[in-house]
């Protein structure tokens, strides 16, 4: 399966009468966008506002973050089973607008979702205070389940990214990168002399707002599967949950998965890239026995030699994750996860949930429990109602003055842990 992904890079975000890209500007009609969101009678409101690098903005509760993607050629739409038509894809021409997201905010849901700051000292953690954002500030019906909000809240990020992603139509590309997967035998002879390695994804399904879907399907519904790395490009997998905030995978960061971007980087260099093993993060126990049996199963059906393995939240995913690794090296595979840690503020307690003598080879995204300071910002897009009760605030965090002190938990992908971050860990 071959992918040609053409990046437009955005390098500024303003309202204009028409929403249109020119000369790398994204020029947004905020009354015709927020008229799409609205079309979801389950939201009564929806404000439309920007936020861009080096502002004081602070945009809180964050529910999910999304590049607008377009099909240009091959099968099927971007985020399909959601947005179209359940069809394979991953393969011909995506459109990309590089530098640009969607921000969808709005009351909070569960306890998890995160901060943003385009400025100041907490910026420095999350990668979004260099994008040019989209913020789609929701408002829901009076009374709607938390999960028919969630459900209201994920369709106005994939909503609002598919409008913004027309403009992309009549675009020429300022980069173009292309990927490649040959089918299994295929891509094993290709370099023969080189190590198989895969790659083993874990998606949040622990369900109670804890939940990821491919091709529209609820994680926890599947069993262990294969897939081409790069159908996960053209929206296969979107985010649908509040894990903390921290290491929360938005659909932007399995849009830019950066496990699967460095893996085709050394492809047919240092290593044979064979593939993509799905699989996700359960609550019971037999479950949990089941599908790393399946996971570990495929690795050696399929000839792997290696693989990088990741996780989304922490706790119990971290038993998922432990079980993956030891099955997988009992196979014969050689295993390096790739996580963040929860070592307490002053890093002496275990950084997880779980552990295996296997798991010898690890790369750390960071200690989630770190306190920093939050100044006041200017304007804040959403509210700060919550930021006692989300994970990393606590009673009596916040100030008079609009700043407050928390746990960089409570930043969007501030310890993400699959590595789209600058934070890691020096063991002594």
């Amino acid at each position: 399966m071959k992918l040609e992904l053409g990046k437009i890079h955005i390098k500024d975000v303003q309202f204009a009468d028409e929403t249109r890209i020119k000369d790398g500007v994204l020029y947004v009609n905020a009354a015709e966008l927020s008229a799409e969101v609205l079309k979801d009678d389950r939201l009564i409101g929806c404000r439309i506002e920007l936020a861009r690098p080096g502002e004081s903005v602070r945009i809180t509760p964050v529910k999910d973050v999304i590049e607008p993607r377009l099909k240009m050629q091959g099968p099927g739409v971007v985020f399909p089973g959601v947005m179209g038509k359940v069809t394979q894809v991953g393969e011909g021409v995506t459109y990309c607008m590089d530098g640009a997201c969607v921000i969808t905010v709005g009351q909070i849901v569960g306890f998890q979702e995160g901060v943003i700051d385009m400025s100041g000292p907490a910026a420095d953690y999350c990668p979004f205070s260099k994008t040019q954002n989209v913020c789609v500030v929701i408002e829901p019906k009076e009374g709607l389940d938390t999960h028919v909000y969630e459900s209201a809240g994920r369709m106005a990020g994939l909503s609002a990214a598919s409008y913004l992603a027309k403009t992309l139509k009549d675009q020429t590309p300022d980069e173009t990168t292309v990927y490649e997967t040959k089918p299994l035998f295929e891509q094993a002879a290709q370099y023969p002399e080189l190590p198989r390695v895969g790659y083993i994804h874990m998606l949040q399904s622990q369900g109670l707002l804890h939940d990821t879907y491919y091709y529209g399907v609820d994680a926890k519904q599947f069993i262990p599967t294969i897939m081409y790395p790069t159908e996960i490009f053209d929206g296969a997998i979107i985010s649908g949950n509040c894990v903390a905030p921290c290491d929360k995978v938005t659909t932007y960061h399995h849009e830019h998965n950066p496990v699967i971007e460095d893996l085709y980087r050394q492809h047919g260099k240092t290593l044979n890239f064979m593939g993509v093993i799905l699989t996700n993060e359960n609550v019971f126990l037999m479950d949990k026995e089941r599908h790393s049996d399946m996971t570990a199963k495929l690795c050696e059906y399929i000839g792997l030699q290696g693989v990088l393995l990741t996780e989304e939240g922490y706790g119990n995913p971290d038993t998922d994750l432990m079980m993956n690794c030891k099955k997988t090296t009992q196979h014969g595979v050689k295993v390096v996860i790739i996580t963040d840690e929860f070592p307490g503020r002053d890093g002496k307690s275990y950084s997880l949930a779980d552990v295996c003598k296997e798991a010898d080879t690890m790369i750390s995204c960071g200690n989630g429990n770190i306190v920093i300071h939050f100044p006041a910002m200017e304007h804040v897009i959403g509210m700060q109602d919550y930021i006692e009760m989300q994970i990393g605030g606590w009673v009596g965090c916040k100030y008079d003055d609009g700043s407050f002190d928390a746990e960089i938990q409570i930043i969007i992908a501030s310890t993400i842990a699959n590595g789209f971050n600058k934070l890691c860990a020096r063991g002594y």
